[in-house]
């Protein structure tokens, strides 16, 4: 009798509520999900964005290329996307330089450091703009000492550059540090064995490798640089065909109740977007295919 009840229940008997464990889902049906996500996509994204398509289309085309292409609209695009460009062409170098020691090495406060440099992504812009313009104005911290030397970093092209470099660096970083976490360090140990130098154990072993990632970091800092607002205008100087960035110009046509003008504007930086969303998309794929492949 006492073997009878030690003996194990049968298998068919936990099987029924096993299966019914395993087929509950957490989420509703596809159906739902999928509707909820429409409707959230279109309600914050796709409204505004037709919004402003269609306020541009009530312009005729002469009065859309007369907004989008005045001599002030143009200094405008060749110093957003000139300045975003460079600002992305440093982070690359320096956004690489600071994974490299992030991942290489080991280093009191390295936590530290590693915290600091996400520091763009939680600090309003308003106020980095205003941090930037308190240290390189001419009576700042280091502009003070920088100006008798005929240094001038604020309130011109310069300190548009600067700001952009310091929303853009942790793009750069947190692309490549993961793929340098990743990578074989047998592969760099074989190389230096086969008496490879460290130029060429980088340019032929490390920089293959890291390559996608800091062309995605470029992409993503530069598409980010372009739409920046609040970090440049406390240190650019926002003076007419010198230092006035895009937005800029949109904010005032919408000031002067030129919605219309102000569209136009915002249709091509939306164009552009676009166009970099689809790079940045390619280049990660690139990348997760590379990575796939090695």
């Amino acid at each position: 009798m006492s073997g009878a009840l030690a003996a194990p229940l049968p298998a068919t008997a936990a099987a029924p509520s096993s299966s019914r464990g395993g087929n509950r889902k957490v989420l509703p049906g596809f159906n739902l999900t999928l509707g909820y996500t429409v409707f959230y996509l279109s309600l914050i994204v796709l409204i505004p964005l037709s919004a402003l398509v269609f306020k541009t289309f009530t312009m005729s085309w002469d009065q859309f290329w007369a907004a989008v292409s005045s001599p002030r609209v143009l200094a405008a695009y060749r110093l957003t996307f000139g300045a975003s460009f460079i600002a992305a062409l440093v982070n690359v170098v320096f956004g690489l330089l600071v994974a490299w020691v992030l991942v290489r090495y080991t280093f009191p406060g390295k936590r530290i450091v590693d915290a600091l440099v996400d520091l763009p992504f939680a600090l309003p812009t308003a106020v980095a703009g205003i941090s930037l313009t308190a240290l390189l104005a001419g009576n700042g911290w280091i502009g003070q000492y920088l100006e008798p030397l005929g240094i001038q970093l604020a309130f011109n092209r310069n300190g548009v550059v600067i700001a952009l470099i310091f929303i853009g660096l942790p793009f750069v970083v947190r692309t490549v540090q993961p793929v340098l976490e990743e990578s074989e360090k047998e592969l760099e140990e074989a190389a230096m064995c086969l008496g490879a130098t460290r130029l060429q154990t980088f340019t032929k072993v490390i920089f293959p490798s890291i390559a996608p990632a800091l062309l995605t970091g470029f992409a993503m800092a530069f598409a980010r640089a372009i739409g920046e607002y609040g970090s440049v205008i406390f240190i650019a100087g926002n003076m007419p065909m010198v230092s006035e960035i895009t937005p800029l110009i949109i904010i005032g046509k919408l000031e002067q109740y030129d919605y219309a003008g102000a569209t136009a504007v915002a249709s091509v930086m939306l164009l552009f977007s676009f166009v970099l969303l689809l790079v940045i998309n390619a280049l990660q794929t690139w990348q997760r295919k590379r990575s796939g492949g090695t």
